[in-house]
């Protein structure tokens, strides 16, 4: 017996439309508001030959690019299924995660280079206009943050949760800016440029891999990170007239929807369609999973294994 089942599907679209609609909200003003902030530190890094600040536009700009890969990434989704794409497109979010991590590490790559190149070779830099610009990079990034906080589900979406801490990392990158700034100022200590954009540098690798983890173990079909796969076991085992459970798979499709697949084996004498129901509440219960398909077997009846 093979079942497949959403658990309280017209309840649970109609919850995902809305906090998809707040998510592009949120995604759509975090956007402007940093690339409004970019393109200012970008030509303001030119104009005052500070690498802190044209460092923290390169980190502004994959943000940028992460909002508007997010933002597409949601528009994209809602097209439905086909015959080729049965789960439909929802693993676009998770490409675009992926090629940012990759843009991550390549914009890291060119500042360290830069920042080197600068120990060698010290540049003077305007501080005052430094510290002006960053300040008010500072003030976008946590009116950016404050947007995607209140707007979008940053808990459930990896997309949102991610462009999040990176807007978070922009603002210390900010902050970096205008420490090298003060330093300038008031010691002439021109190395605190390089040495911030380093630190900044740092910071965004470190984004970067969590990044390009995450989305590579999506793609891998790895377990999510809520679900322990013994647990499910265990839960499922304590069900009366079930023997045991094989074929156990857990993944993600894409943020906040998770699958489960398995098979049980079962007591003839038990009623299956009682098993099964209980099955999927306990799954959707303890582990949130409403995408389940379930195999119910007898001694008589069982399924060839995944090998």
């Amino acid at each position: 017996m093979h079942v497949h089942t959403h658990g309280d599907h017209d309840h649970g679209h109609l919850h995902h439309r809305h906090q998809r609609a707040d998510n592009k909200k949120g995604l759509l003003i975090a956007l402007l508001i940093t690339v409004g902030i970019m393109l200012l530190e970008f030509f303001g890094g030119l104009f005052t030959h500070s690498l802190a600040l044209l460092s923290d536009s390169g980190h502004m700009l994959s943000d940028a690019a992460t909002l508007f890969l997010s933002f597409a990434a949601l528009w994209f989704a809602v097209r439905p299924p086909s015959p080729r794409k049965t789960y439909g497109y929802y693993r676009f979010e998770i490409l675009a995660a992926l090629f940012n991590g990759v843009l991550l590490f390549i914009i890291s790559g060119w500042i360290i280079w830069e920042a080197v190149l600068r120990f060698f070779h010290p540049a003077r830099v305007s501080s005052g206009p430094m510290i002006l610009i960053a300040a008010v990079g500072l003030v976008a990034n946590l009116l950016s943050a404050w947007a995607l906080l209140s707007k979008g589900d940053v808990k459930g979406n990896v997309n949102l949760r991610s462009a999040y801490l990176h807007v978070l990392g922009d603002a210390l990158g900010s902050l970096g800016a205008i420490a090298a700034g003060v330093l300038i100022y008031l010691f002439s200590w021109y190395y605190a440029d390089p040495l911030i954009s380093i630190l900044v540098a740092v910071l965004i690798l470190k984004g970067a891999w969590g990044v390009i983890s995450h989305s590579l173990h999506i793609l891998m079909e790895g377990t999510p990170v809520t679900v322990d796969c013994d647990e499910v076991d265990k839960i499922l085992r304590s069900i009366p007239g079930v023997i045991n459970v094989h074929d156990l798979h857990v993944w993600t499709i894409t943020s906040e929807l998770d699958s489960l697949s398995c098979h049980l084996l079962v007591e003839e004498q038990f009623d299956q369609q009682q098993i099964l129901q209980q099955a999927i509440r306990l799954i959707a219960e303890h582990f949130q999973i409403h995408h389940t398909t379930i195999q119910v077997e007898t001694e008589q009846l069982q399924h060839p294994e995944l090998h």
